[in-house]
């Protein structure tokens, strides 16, 4: 299961929320639409992607960053399963 975060913001602080977003981990996917909704760049995001990767995609936002002056970012997060974390359930049997 996914759910979506949507966060307005201006454009000149779309890296840093990209940024943090990322940071926070569980994401999935980050969509950036306009003030009218249209969608202007949507990216995947890929568990074990290095920094080095986000940089043509940081870039390409930074552009936009300066165009925008108002614009939306969806962030589509996975669920985290009980499990997910490496806990380990344990069954005992009191008898």
């Amino acid at each position: 299961m996914a759910y979506k975060e949507t966060f307005s913001i201006s454009g000149e602080s779309i890296i840093k929320k990209i940024k943090e977003v990322i940071a926070e981990g569980n994401v999935s996917k980050i969509t950036i639409s306009d003030k009218a909704g249209k969608e202007i760049i949507s990216f995947p995001v890929t568990v074990g992607i290095v920094g080095a990767v986000f940089a043509p995609i940081f870039a390409a936002v930074g552009a936009l960053a300066a165009l925008l002056t108002e614009c939306t970012i969806t962030v589509e997060r996975k669920e985290k399963d009980d499990n997910e974390e490496g806990t380990v359930v344990v069954a005992e049997d009191k008898e």
